[in-house]
Protein backbone atom coordinates (compact mmCIF):
# COMPACT_ATOMS: atom_id res chain seq x y z
CA UNK A 1 0.00 0.00 0.00
CA UNK A 2 1.41 3.37 -1.04
CA UNK A 3 1.62 5.93 1.74
CA UNK A 4 2.80 9.53 1.63
CA UNK A 5 2.71 11.46 4.87
CA UNK A 6 3.42 15.18 4.92
CA UNK A 7 4.30 16.83 8.22
CA UNK A 8 5.69 20.07 9.57
CA UNK A 9 2.84 22.44 8.84
CA UNK A 10 1.23 24.80 11.28
CA UNK A 11 1.37 28.50 12.05
CA UNK A 12 4.47 30.28 10.77
CA UNK A 13 5.51 33.92 11.02
CA UNK A 14 6.07 35.81 7.79
CA UNK A 15 9.76 36.23 7.15
CA UNK A 16 10.65 33.16 9.18
CA UNK A 17 11.22 29.70 7.76
CA UNK A 18 9.14 26.65 7.00
CA UNK A 19 10.26 23.04 6.88
CA UNK A 20 8.03 20.28 5.58
CA UNK A 21 8.81 16.58 5.47
CA UNK A 22 7.32 13.80 3.41
CA UNK A 23 7.73 10.17 4.38
CA UNK A 24 6.99 7.64 1.67
CA UNK A 25 6.44 3.89 1.69
CA UNK A 26 4.98 1.18 -0.49
CA UNK A 27 6.75 2.22 -3.69
CA UNK A 28 10.28 2.35 -5.07
CA UNK A 29 11.52 5.74 -3.94
CA UNK A 30 14.20 6.08 -6.58
CA UNK A 31 11.89 5.68 -9.55
CA UNK A 32 9.98 8.95 -9.23
CA UNK A 33 10.13 12.68 -8.80
CA UNK A 34 8.86 13.32 -5.27
CA UNK A 35 7.81 16.71 -4.04
CA UNK A 36 5.11 19.11 -2.91
CA UNK A 37 2.21 20.96 -4.35
CA UNK A 38 -0.15 23.26 -2.50
CA UNK A 39 -3.69 24.47 -2.77
CA UNK A 40 -5.21 27.53 -1.15
CA UNK A 41 -8.97 27.94 -0.76
CA UNK A 42 -10.57 28.92 -4.04
CA UNK A 43 -7.31 28.60 -5.97
CA UNK A 44 -5.81 26.09 -8.38
CA UNK A 45 -3.19 23.59 -7.31
CA UNK A 46 0.32 25.00 -7.41
CA UNK A 47 3.23 22.61 -8.03
CA UNK A 48 6.25 23.79 -6.04
CA UNK A 49 9.19 21.44 -6.37
CA UNK A 50 10.27 17.84 -6.67
CA UNK A 51 13.46 15.82 -6.36
CA UNK A 52 14.54 12.62 -8.09
CA UNK A 53 16.25 10.59 -5.34
CA UNK A 54 18.06 8.41 -7.90
CA UNK A 55 20.44 11.23 -8.83
CA UNK A 56 19.48 14.12 -6.52
CA UNK A 57 18.20 16.36 -9.33
CA UNK A 58 15.90 19.09 -8.11
CA UNK A 59 13.19 21.01 -9.93
CA UNK A 60 11.41 24.21 -8.89
CA UNK A 61 8.45 26.22 -10.04
CA UNK A 62 9.41 29.72 -11.16
CA UNK A 63 7.05 31.14 -8.55
CA UNK A 64 9.17 29.81 -5.66
CA UNK A 65 12.63 29.47 -7.20
CA UNK A 66 15.19 31.03 -4.88
CA UNK A 67 12.95 30.73 -1.79
CA UNK A 68 12.59 26.98 -1.66
CA UNK A 69 15.02 24.06 -1.41
CA UNK A 70 14.09 20.41 -1.69
CA UNK A 71 16.21 17.42 -0.78
CA UNK A 72 15.87 13.69 -0.24
CA UNK A 73 17.17 11.28 2.38
CA UNK A 74 17.07 8.01 0.51
CA UNK A 75 17.93 5.91 3.51
CA UNK A 76 14.80 7.16 5.25
CA UNK A 77 12.57 7.45 2.15
CA UNK A 78 12.00 11.05 3.13
CA UNK A 79 11.89 14.31 1.22
CA UNK A 80 12.28 17.70 2.89
CA UNK A 81 11.10 21.07 1.61
CA UNK A 82 12.62 24.18 3.14
CA UNK A 83 10.99 27.54 2.44
CA UNK A 84 12.66 30.79 3.44
CA UNK A 85 10.82 34.03 4.15
CA UNK A 86 7.29 32.66 3.84
CA UNK A 87 4.60 35.20 3.09
CA UNK A 88 0.89 35.25 3.92
CA UNK A 89 0.26 34.31 0.26
CA UNK A 90 1.99 31.00 0.99
CA UNK A 91 -0.90 29.99 3.25
CA UNK A 92 -2.35 26.77 1.85
CA UNK A 93 -2.64 23.05 2.36
CA UNK A 94 0.65 21.46 1.30
CA UNK A 95 0.59 17.98 -0.20
CA UNK A 96 3.35 15.49 -0.82
CA UNK A 97 3.08 13.87 -4.24
CA UNK A 98 4.88 11.59 -6.67
CA UNK A 99 5.11 11.76 -10.46
CA UNK A 100 7.26 10.13 -13.10
CA UNK A 101 9.12 13.36 -13.82
CA UNK A 102 8.99 17.15 -13.27
CA UNK A 103 7.07 17.84 -16.46
CA UNK A 104 4.27 15.60 -15.25
CA UNK A 105 4.55 16.95 -11.70
CA UNK A 106 4.09 20.52 -12.97
CA UNK A 107 0.99 19.43 -14.86
CA UNK A 108 -0.38 17.76 -11.70
CA UNK A 109 -0.27 14.32 -13.30
CA UNK A 110 0.59 12.58 -10.05
CA UNK A 111 0.89 8.86 -9.55
CA UNK A 112 0.18 9.24 -5.83
CA UNK A 113 -0.37 11.97 -3.30
CA UNK A 114 -0.99 12.02 0.42
CA UNK A 115 -3.13 13.91 2.86
CA UNK A 116 -1.97 17.47 3.15
CA UNK A 117 -0.69 19.54 6.00
CA UNK A 118 -2.06 23.01 6.65
CA UNK A 119 0.40 25.89 6.60
CA UNK A 120 -0.75 29.29 7.79
CA UNK A 121 1.62 32.24 7.47
CA UNK A 122 0.81 35.14 9.76
CA UNK A 123 1.85 38.69 8.96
Amino acid sequence: EVQLQASGGGLVQAGGSLRLSCAGSGFVFDEYCIGFFRQAPGKERDALACVTPSDGSTYYANSVKGRVAISSDNGKNTVVLQMNSPKPDDTAIYYCAVADDWALFERHEYDFWGQGTQVTVSS
